[in-house]
């Protein structure tokens, strides 16, 4: 008996207005125990089975939530360097250098950040991230690249006299 064929649809992600593209894959699947079963009941299985698996793998419930709430978030607020410093100040008050460029070429969907606070003395890489990206939650979900470089008052000076 020859293999049959199924089909998964790949989607890529696109990013900044591009639509997003799909491919076709054709990978080879045997149902277990297919000697046993007669031709009918195993076009009928696979017809069963590539239904489910297509559907289970294409409409993921948690990621279409976080789709919907980050594009509803995003459409009803336009998130630029200057709201990310707004509300970085807002939430982190000790703040005493915020510098975020939108490396997007302006459509607000990648930024770089240095942020320096003495409220990340002592904290771990890991700490400081968290408690950026805590304090910017909604706005990381809207947009697709945040990188943050969060420094002390004492690593921004050491970095200043390097010249970075």
């Amino acid at each position: 008996m020859q293999p049959f064929l199924r089909t998964r649809l790949l989607t890529r992600a696109a990013g900044c207005g591009q639509k997003a593209s799909l491919s076709l894959s054709l990978k080879p699947a045997i149902p277990p125990f297919s000697h046993s079963l007669s031709r009918l009941s195993l076009t009928s299985y696979l017809s069963t089975r590539l239904l489910t698996t297509s559907n289970n793998r294409l409409a993921t419930p948690m990621a279409a939530q976080t789709d919907t709430t980050a594009a509803d978030f995003a459409s009803s607020h336009q998130i630029t360097p200057e709201s990310l410093e707004s509300k970085l100040r807002n939430t982190l008050p000790s703040t005493t250098h915020i510098s975020i460029q939108d490396m997007s070429g302006g459509c607000g969907q990648a930024f770089n950040a240095i942020i320096v606070s003495p409220e990340f003395d002592k904290k771990s890489l890991l700490a400081r991230h968290r408690l950026v990206n805590n304090a910017l939650k909604d706005e990381i979900k809207a947009i697709h690249a945040w990188t943050p470089k969060c420094l002390t008052p004492e690593q921004w000076e050491k970095e200043q006299q390097r010249g970075l």
